[in-house]
Protein backbone atom coordinates (compact mmCIF):
# COMPACT_ATOMS: atom_id res chain seq x y z
CA UNK A 1 0.00 0.00 0.00
CA UNK A 2 1.53 3.26 -1.10
CA UNK A 3 1.50 6.31 1.10
CA UNK A 4 1.20 9.89 -0.15
CA UNK A 5 3.15 11.32 2.76
CA UNK A 6 6.89 11.19 3.08
CA UNK A 7 8.40 9.23 5.91
CA UNK A 8 10.46 10.97 8.54
CA UNK A 9 13.65 9.76 6.85
CA UNK A 10 12.59 11.20 3.49
CA UNK A 11 11.35 14.54 4.84
CA UNK A 12 13.66 17.51 4.27
CA UNK A 13 15.53 18.60 7.35
CA UNK A 14 14.57 22.01 8.69
CA UNK A 15 17.24 24.33 9.93
CA UNK A 16 16.83 25.26 13.55
CA UNK A 17 16.19 28.98 13.95
CA UNK A 18 18.47 30.63 16.47
CA UNK A 19 16.67 31.72 19.63
CA UNK A 20 17.24 35.02 21.34
CA UNK A 21 19.06 34.52 24.61
CA UNK A 22 16.74 34.68 27.61
CA UNK A 23 13.58 34.54 25.52
CA UNK A 24 11.51 31.75 24.05
CA UNK A 25 9.69 34.28 21.87
CA UNK A 26 11.03 34.69 18.35
CA UNK A 27 8.58 37.30 17.08
CA UNK A 28 9.02 40.91 16.15
CA UNK A 29 7.72 44.28 17.26
CA UNK A 30 4.17 43.51 16.10
CA UNK A 31 3.77 40.82 18.74
CA UNK A 32 5.02 43.12 21.48
CA UNK A 33 2.52 45.78 20.37
CA UNK A 34 -0.20 43.13 20.64
CA UNK A 35 0.93 42.29 24.19
CA UNK A 36 1.12 45.99 25.14
CA UNK A 37 -2.35 46.56 23.67
CA UNK A 38 -3.81 43.80 25.84
CA UNK A 39 -2.00 44.99 28.98
CA UNK A 40 -3.03 48.63 28.50
CA UNK A 41 -6.61 47.52 27.87
CA UNK A 42 -6.70 45.55 31.12
CA UNK A 43 -5.12 48.44 33.05
CA UNK A 44 -7.65 50.90 31.64
CA UNK A 45 -10.51 48.54 32.49
CA UNK A 46 -9.15 48.18 36.04
CA UNK A 47 -9.00 51.98 36.40
CA UNK A 48 -12.58 52.35 35.17
CA UNK A 49 -13.74 49.65 37.59
CA UNK A 50 -12.05 51.37 40.54
CA UNK A 51 -13.38 54.74 39.37
CA UNK A 52 -16.96 53.46 39.32
CA UNK A 53 -16.54 51.94 42.79
CA UNK A 54 -15.05 55.07 44.37
CA UNK A 55 -17.69 57.27 42.74
CA UNK A 56 -20.41 54.96 44.07
CA UNK A 57 -19.12 55.65 47.59
CA UNK A 58 -20.80 59.07 47.41
CA UNK A 59 -24.21 57.43 47.79
CA UNK A 60 -23.11 54.92 50.43
CA UNK A 61 -20.92 57.07 52.66
CA UNK A 62 -19.94 60.63 51.78
CA UNK A 63 -17.25 60.55 54.49
CA UNK A 64 -15.65 57.44 52.97
CA UNK A 65 -15.79 59.12 49.55
CA UNK A 66 -14.04 62.22 50.95
CA UNK A 67 -11.35 60.00 52.49
CA UNK A 68 -10.73 58.21 49.18
CA UNK A 69 -10.56 61.51 47.30
CA UNK A 70 -8.02 62.81 49.82
CA UNK A 71 -5.75 59.83 49.12
CA UNK A 72 -5.90 60.69 45.41
CA UNK A 73 -4.40 64.10 46.20
CA UNK A 74 -1.15 62.53 47.45
CA UNK A 75 1.82 63.27 45.14
CA UNK A 76 2.55 59.56 44.66
CA UNK A 77 -0.83 59.25 42.94
CA UNK A 78 0.56 61.50 40.19
CA UNK A 79 2.68 58.50 39.14
CA UNK A 80 -0.52 56.48 38.76
CA UNK A 81 -2.07 59.33 36.75
CA UNK A 82 0.98 59.29 34.49
CA UNK A 83 0.71 55.51 34.09
CA UNK A 84 -2.98 55.82 33.30
CA UNK A 85 -2.28 58.50 30.70
CA UNK A 86 0.46 56.35 29.14
CA UNK A 87 -1.83 53.30 29.00
CA UNK A 88 -4.83 55.16 27.56
CA UNK A 89 -2.78 57.00 24.92
CA UNK A 90 -0.98 53.88 23.73
CA UNK A 91 -4.18 51.85 23.74
CA UNK A 92 -6.04 54.51 21.76
CA UNK A 93 -3.33 55.07 19.13
CA UNK A 94 -2.59 51.37 18.77
CA UNK A 95 -6.32 50.65 18.53
CA UNK A 96 -6.57 53.01 15.56
CA UNK A 97 -3.59 51.21 14.00
CA UNK A 98 -5.25 47.82 14.57
CA UNK A 99 -8.46 49.04 12.91
CA UNK A 100 -6.48 50.33 9.93
CA UNK A 101 -4.63 47.02 9.60
CA UNK A 102 -7.93 45.12 9.76
CA UNK A 103 -10.16 47.30 7.58
CA UNK A 104 -7.84 49.15 5.18
CA UNK A 105 -6.74 47.11 2.18
CA UNK A 106 -3.15 48.42 2.48
CA UNK A 107 -3.12 48.10 6.28
CA UNK A 108 -1.04 44.92 6.52
CA UNK A 109 1.50 46.39 4.11
CA UNK A 110 1.97 49.50 6.26
CA UNK A 111 1.56 48.00 9.71
CA UNK A 112 5.20 48.50 10.78
CA UNK A 113 5.40 52.17 9.74
CA UNK A 114 2.05 52.72 11.46
CA UNK A 115 3.40 51.09 14.62
CA UNK A 116 6.42 53.41 14.58
CA UNK A 117 4.00 56.32 14.06
CA UNK A 118 2.08 55.18 17.14
CA UNK A 119 5.30 55.03 19.17
CA UNK A 120 6.45 58.48 17.99
CA UNK A 121 3.04 60.08 18.67
CA UNK A 122 2.95 58.43 22.08
CA UNK A 123 6.41 59.77 22.93
CA UNK A 124 5.62 63.27 21.59
CA UNK A 125 2.63 63.44 23.94
CA UNK A 126 4.06 61.52 26.90
CA UNK A 127 7.36 63.38 27.31
CA UNK A 128 5.78 66.82 27.95
CA UNK A 129 3.01 65.25 30.04
CA UNK A 130 5.57 63.39 32.16
CA UNK A 131 7.61 66.56 32.65
CA UNK A 132 4.50 68.48 33.68
CA UNK A 133 3.06 65.84 36.00
CA UNK A 134 6.37 64.92 37.62
CA UNK A 135 7.19 68.61 38.02
CA UNK A 136 3.86 69.07 39.79
CA UNK A 137 4.62 66.10 42.08
CA UNK A 138 8.04 67.50 42.97
CA UNK A 139 6.51 70.92 43.55
CA UNK A 140 3.88 69.48 45.88
CA UNK A 141 6.40 67.35 47.76
CA UNK A 142 9.16 69.92 48.11
CA UNK A 143 7.77 73.30 47.04
CA UNK A 144 4.74 73.43 49.22
CA UNK A 145 1.19 73.62 48.04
Amino acid sequence: MASTTASAAEAPQREALPRAKGSLYRGDLGMWSWVAHRITGVLTFFFLFVHVLDTALVRVSPNAYDTVIETYKHPVMILFELGLLAAVLFHAFNGIRVMLVDFWSNGPKYQKPMLWTVVVLWLVLMVPAAISLLGRAVDIMFGGH
